[in-house]
């Protein structure tokens, strides 16, 4: 099932086209028509390959976008060594050179700064399944991040999800 029937109207009023500057897709985006629906809301899509997109050969495992001096670089979690251990998170950050890392792989929701760096997690746009990362009895909550971006200032992330 697509991802585009899982998001709340809540979720579509807020993805509408033309209020979108550029989407980063954090990987495993399995299917054409949410790829089709994700660039209706912004043409500058991004996207990297998530563990379960296995046949999208030519994605890269890692990318990296700037807006004004603000480097930004994006992954799936499952490309990096240890996930939430901050000081690799930090490591990658460093080695990518960027001022914010957002990462996949964990189904929810997490923003923090560390050492100078902002680091953010969107967590999972559908609240899809996920074994390790939560507690046990607890439900992965559908959600996403916007981030506005303007030049030089700091990033605002929003989380939106249960009901927020």
């Amino acid at each position: 099932m697509s991802l585009i029937f899982f998001f709340t109207v809540q979720f579509k009023k807020l993805l509408t086209p033309g209020k979108i500057g550029q989407t980063l897709c954090l990987g495993n985006l399995t299917d054409k028509p949410t790829y089709e629906y994700l660039r209706s809301i912004s043409p500058d899509l991004k996207i990297v390959k998530g563990r379960f997109d296995a046949d999208a050969t030519s994605l890269p495992l890692a990318q990296t976008v700037t807006h004004g001096s603000l480097k930004i670089g994006f992954l799936e979690g499952f490309s990096m060594v240890a996930p939430m251990e901050m000081d690799l998170m930090l490591a990658e950050a460093n080695k990518m050179d960027v001022d914010v890392l957002c990462w996949g792989g964990t189904h929810r929701f997490d923003a923090f700064e560390y050492e100078n760096k902002f680091f953010v997690n969107p967590g999972s746009a559908t609240g899809a399944f996920s074994t390790g990362w939560t507690a046990e009895g607890e439900d992965v909550v559908p959600s996403f991040c916007l981030m506005d971006v303007s030049a030089d200032c700091p990033v605002s992330p929003e989380e939106f999800g249960n009901g927020g």
